[in-house]
């Protein structure tokens, strides 16, 4: 499958919209439009100049493959862009063309539109989040007492709850949306500085013009500057890579419970779903999939995020160039993580019987540990552990049931009741604290998500 052609794969509609060249020539026209409001608000633009660009809000005016070809002699599409917005104006009013542009830089216009494309894609992850956030919660308090076996090092450990799995995926996507509220706090701010980062060619009304323009975009104004501090850009990224890396390990999970030899869970099904070219008995796990590509994918453009930050000086050379394509696609990558995941949530079908046998089958072993835990009180820990590793050994070596092993044991008769025995062996009897740290994720106030 080429490239252009699996790319739908790993986006949403919504996101890649989002960053579509229409919708950041539209983002570069609000703040031309934006920029020319401010000047004249100032008294530099004519007046009346914000209203003509106001009416080409839409950037139709754009001429697309004249603009791709310049793009190509001058290094950006910034330079082609305002060229052609002055030559569009010029034919409605030559003063408020003369103003166009003034005091910017094509990376002011550049950085601006991105941070106006990722004010929109933040908001689409947030609300896939909130939605993740509902089906999540909806299974946890589903299954907070459906015992399954734990896994350590992919072998049978005590059980815990499938509630209590997923509470863990569920704690952190709520951590993830704080860590994004506070990301975007610091990432969607102007980027206005002129040539060099002082606004010189705006004399003394550079601030003025700086606030107005901000507040004409609803963006916050920063200290100062930024072009080559890419430290909120680069924190984003990295925080939905956070995301990502989370998503992924739920899909893993997911993924190897799906197992047939385990069949604990599955994705929702339906006709043709998860199918294969040659295997008619497939039942693929086809939304874990795309999440693990994804989780697979983004923690190399966060590296390239990372090595483009030591930028030359005023203006980066290649370094800055390296984000355009990059940030986009880690929002691209992060959007379809979330709309797999959400689809693997909401429709997520458990088999609760087959957690049940698969305990079961393997004859009371992973409950091990409560019964040395109970034996170390009377013989301490290092005795107890060294008794139960030998009466695990025999109850796997002549396939029996541990409470059988057990029950001949008089190290442990002595101090351990058969009916102890039994009852230590029960799966539902060693659940610990899970359902008070479920309580725990259900019940956290809002502030605290």
């Amino acid at each position: 499958m080429g490239s252009e052609s699996a790319a739908f794969l790993f986006s949403t509609p919504e996101m890649t919209v989002t960053f579509s060249l229409t919708r950041q020539l539209r983002a570069m026209m609000q703040f031309e439009w934006a920029l020319t409001c401010a000047l004249e608000r100032q008294g530099i633009a004519e007046a009346g100049a914000g209203a003509t660009l106001e009416s080409l809000l839409d950037a139709e005016f754009v001429d697309i493959a004249t603009l791709e070809r310049d793009a190509h002699e001058v290094g950006n599409i910034a330079i082609p862009f305002i060229g052609q917005l002055t030559e569009r104006v010029k034919g409605t009013s030559e003063p408020a063309a003369r103003s166009i542009h003034l005091g910017a830089t094509s990376q002011d216009v550049l950085d601006t539109a991105l941070v106006l494309q990722m004010r929109e894609a933040l908001a689409l992850i947030v609300e896939a989040i909130d939605r993740l956030d509902v089906a999540l919660a909806k299974q946890v308090r589903a299954h907070s007492a459906t015992v399954m076996t734990g896994r350590t090092w992919m072998q049978p450990g005590p059980p815990t709850t499938l509630g209590l799995k997923l509470a863990g995926t569920l704690a952190a996507l709520r951590r993830h949306r704080t860590r994004i509220n506070a990301a975007a706090e610091r990432a969607l701010v102007l980027q206005f500085g002129g040539a060099v980062g002082t606004l010189a060619a705006l004399g003394s009304a550079g601030i003025e013009v700086s606030s107005e323009l901000a507040r004409k975009l609803n963006l916050k104004e920063p200290e100062l500057p930024w072009h080559t501090q890419r430290d909120n850009l680069v924190e984003t990224a990295q925080v939905l890579a956070l995301l990502v890396g989370s998503l992924g390990k739920f899909a893993k999970d997911v993924a190897l419970l799906m197992q047939a030899e385990v069949a604990e869970v599955t994705e929702p099904s339906r006709a043709g779903r998860g199918g294969s070219s040659t295997m008619p008995q497939k039942r693929n796990p086809v939304a874990c999939a795309m999440v693990l590509a994804v989780a697979a994918r983004v923690p190399g453009l966060i590296s390239t995020m990372l090595v483009a930050m030591p930028q030359e000086h005023e203006r980066g050379l290649g370094l800055w160039q390296t984000e355009w394509e990059t940030l986009p696609e880690i929002f691209r990558l992060a959007s379809r993580a979330m709309a797999s995941s959400i689809e693997v949530a909401e429709g997520l079908v458990v088999n609760a019987s087959r957690m049940t046998s698969n305990l079961d089958a393997m004859h009371g072993l992973p409950q091990s540990e409560a019964v040395s835990a109970a034996l170390a009180r009377k013989v301490g820990r290092s005795a107890a552990h060294e008794i139960l590793r030998e009466a695990t050994r025999q109850a796997r070596d002549k396939n029996q049931n541990l409470s059988e092993i057990l029950k001949r044991n008089s190290e442990v008769t002595a101090h351990l009741a058969p009916e102890t025995i039994d009852q230590l062996l029960q799966p539902r009897e060693y659940l610990g604290s899970a359902k008070q740290f479920i309580e725990r994720v259900l019940g956290a106030p809002r502030a605290q998500r």
